[in-house]
């Protein structure tokens, strides 16, 4: 592994719960360009190792690493500003704004500033090239027809989607993607990830995704790391993946 290639690490990392030890002195790593997946059942300690990772939860012991820096214990609005976003499994978005409008709110403008604001004309050009912008993410995500659509018009699919295009707009380095096609129909869990995928070969993103779908979403992986009862027991290609036994016993029992 080229360790210059790390955007996101882990050493040792822990958390429990009272009894209950949720993340066992997990190692991972997160290469740069890539979908590294998070896999395991229900209660595997998935979720809860991005929130540790994220600074939703701080960890017991151990360090996480993000772009070279120790990020160990910081909140996660710092996190966020570091251009470390994640999504989570209900999507969040403002449900009376339309999709364009909720791009937007993610996007930086001088507008905002109550400085610049009276100041119309040193910031009407900027806000121009932020519309732009917000479209040439709605197509990326295959929402740009829908623009004038309020968010709570919109499929669950759909949902998940403008989720993914809030935490483009945001100009995020790596997204982690809480269950992406949970809930969703099968006949477009394979549209969404599809879409992932294009995103990280042709914008300078990477992503964390946590599932438990492996049917649907291994093909998409490049690395894919699988958690049970708060360990990693097994990681590698998807195709190593498919064929471990231990991994075909947590699945199949």
């Amino acid at each position: 592994m080229d360790a210059s290639k790390r955007v996101l690490w882990t050493e040792g990392l822990t958390k429990s719960f009272g009894g209950l030890l949720a993340v066992n002195n997990v190692d991972i790593n997160v290469l740069e360009k890539t979908i590294t997946m998070l896999i395991g059942p229900n209660g595997a300690g998935k979720t809860t190792l991005v929130n540790l990772c994220t600074g939703v939860l701080k960890p017991d012991s151990g360090k996480i690493y993000f772009l070279g820096k120790d990020i160990t214990g910081w909140p996660s609005h710092k996190i966020y500003r570091e251009g470390f976003v994640r999504t989570f499994q209900i999507p969040q978005p403002f449900l009376k704004l339309t999709v364009l409008e909720n791009v937007l709110a993610s996007l930086k403008s001088d507008a905002e500033s109550p400085i610049k604001a009276p100041l119309r004309m040193t910031w009407l050009s900027r806000e121009e090239e932020s519309i732009e912008r917000a479209f040439k993410i709605l197509a990326k995500v295959g929402l740009d027809d829908l623009w004038y659509y309020e968010a709570f018009k919109l499929g669950g699919a759909q949902l998940k989607m403008l989720e993914v295009a809030r935490a483009l707009a945001t100009g995020a380095k790596l997204i982690a993607l809480d269950e992406p096609i949970g809930g969703v129909d099968p006949a477009y869990a394979g549209d969404i990830l599809g879409y992932v995928r294009n995103i990280k070969e042709t914008w300078n993103v990477t992503f964390l995704l946590i599932e438990h779908r492996i049917d649907i979403a291994l093909p998409f992986a490049d690395y894919v790391y699988v958690m049970d009862r708060g360990s990693v027991i097994f990681e590698g290609s998807p195709s190593e993946v498919e064929k471990n036994p231990r991994v075909i016993e947590v699945y199949l029992g």
